[in-house]
């Protein structure tokens, strides 16, 4: 029987590992059970690597120097952390359909000058999220970009995370590895660095931000790992953080990935796992590649 690994994305530093597999798992189980379908590993086998604390701590320092009200509303000290940041930003008031002049109400001045460049027109966009999209908080937003920020191109960051993740998926034996928003970037990195040690017959990503050319850029050449047979992915049209599908043309790769673009996500921001795995077609798929 194949080995299941399950990997989480960002925000999960202070929980406990064990409480968090069992709400994966069991909000898969729910999703397979649409089908009349169950588990088909023992709970025991399934490869959770808990990576939370690890990166809370690379990321914003053992003694929290890395404040979050300071990355909040202060402007990045890293002049490619602002570019980078600030284009993601535009991006999700894009996709969002908040308009220029939102945003300048927003900041409270109609002559700003439109520009990702420009901090305080950033700050107007995370302030205008919180006004017209409710369920998506431009805080959160401010710190998804930040977080993906320094694990891409923070000297040591990546390194660290992607061979904690890499130890619980064994050379060879054949792994159906399912990465969650940041987690797909972490297991696209890790699979991509040891595609030649690697079997995974299918690779499945859920709310992932690969569709995003900035996230692209630190893995270039962009490919389809060696060592993934089938890639399925999933997103919620409503999910600010899987802005794109990974098809043409935002995610050009051979052979091509396997979209599921209508996952009608529960949750409240339509980007949390248990909406993502209690969806039938998605369990339906990860079954299918732990049993086929």
């Amino acid at each position: 029987m194949r080995k299941l690994v399950l990997v989480h994305g960002r925000s999960q530093e202070g929980k406990d590992p064990d409480e968090l597999k069992w709400t994966w798992v069991n909000a898969l189980v729910s999703g397979l059970q649409k089908s009349g379908l169950e588990l088909p590993v023992d709970y025991d086998s399934i490869a959770f690597p808990y990576y939370g604390d690890l990166l809370d701590q690379l990321i914003y320092g053992a003694e929290g120097e890395g404040d979050v009200q300071v990355i909040t509303r202060g402007v990045p000290q890293d002049e490619d952390e602002l570019k980078f940041k600030g284009q993601l930003m535009q991006a999700f008031a894009e996709r969002a359909n908040i308009s220029d002049d939102q945003i300048r109400e927003a900041i409270g001045d109609p002559t700003i000058q439109r520009s990702p460049f420009n901090w305080e027109w950033v700050q107007g966009i995370m302030r205008a999220f919180d006004q017209y999209v409710p369920a998506v908080s431009g805080t959160a937003l401010n710190l998804f970009t930040h977080d993906v920020y320094v694990y891409l191109k923070r000297p040591g960051v990546r390194d660290e995370v992607d061979k904690l993740v890499r130890s619980f998926i064994a050379n060879e034996e054949e792994c159906v590895v399912v990465g969650h928003s940041l987690g797909s970037v972490v297991t696209f990195s890790v699979l991509r660095r040891d595609e030649a040690f690697l079997n995974v017959p299918l690779y499945v990503t859920i709310g992932s931000p690969l569709g995003l050319e900035l996230i692209q850029n630190a893995f270039h050449p962009v490919d389809t790992p060696t060592c993934v047979a089938g890639w399925h992915n999933a997103m919620d049209p409503k999910d600010f953080v899987a802005l794109y599908p990974l098809e043409a043309p935002h995610f050009v790769v051979s052979p091509e990935v396997e979209n599921n673009k209508n996952v009608d996500n529960f949750v409240r921001n339509h980007h949390g796992i248990v909406g993502y795995l209690t969806d039938e077609n998605v369990a339906r798929r990860i079954y299918e590649g732990i049993t086929s």
